[in-house]
């Protein structure tokens, strides 16, 4: 299996790229590092919105794969697809490279206190789903499994972290 790097994009927590490496390590039991050079997302910047496309995210990581590696970017910024206001996430499904951002993972993004334990085990799924397709997992029926679509952190939280048996069977 190739190993994952993970890239911050802008500027990200430490302790959450920590988070992501050993969530990633845990479901693929993959080799995984931390790069310690960031990319800048402003690349992917639209002030119209006040938002990063992760598309333009995402065909940045694809000029630092070198075709041994699957590249996920982590990031604290706002992402979105043209046809949806945010994504959590992005990835090339079957590919080598996808993104995540716990900009909208913060119970404070909604006006409620902060809870450190609900961000990281919502970063941490985020990253394994978004991983996931890069594996070509497409998202599964199985409300339980890491691949089931989240379209919100409501959905986010009701799904489990890890894989289902059929998920498992297919990476």
């Amino acid at each position: 299996m190739k190993p994952i790097r993970l890239v911050a994009l802008g500027e990200v927590e430490r302790r959450l790229l920590d988070v992501v490496r050993a969530s990633l390590i845990r479901e693929y039991r993959a080799k995984c590092e931390i790069d310690s050079r960031p990319i800048d997302p402003s690349v992917a910047y639209h002030p119209e919105r006040n938002q990063y496309h992760s598309t333009h995210l995402v065909e940045q990581l694809t000029r630092l794969d070198g075709g041994t590696e699957r590249l996920l970017g982590v990031a604290a910024v706002d992402l979105f697809i043209p046809i949806l206001t945010f994504v959590f996430g992005e990835a090339q499904l079957g590919g080598s490279c996808a993104v995540v951002s716990y900009h909208r993972l913060h119970q404070s993004f909604y006006g409620l206190p902060p809870d450190e334990s609900l961000l990281k085990d919502r970063l941490a799924k985020e990253a394994v789903h978004e991983m996931g397709h890069t594996f070509g997992l497409r998202h599964c029926e199985d409300y339980e499994c890491v691949m089931a679509a989240s379209h919100s952190v409501e959905w986010l939280d009701v799904k489990g972290a890890a894989l289902c048996f059929e998920c498992r069977s297919k990476v």
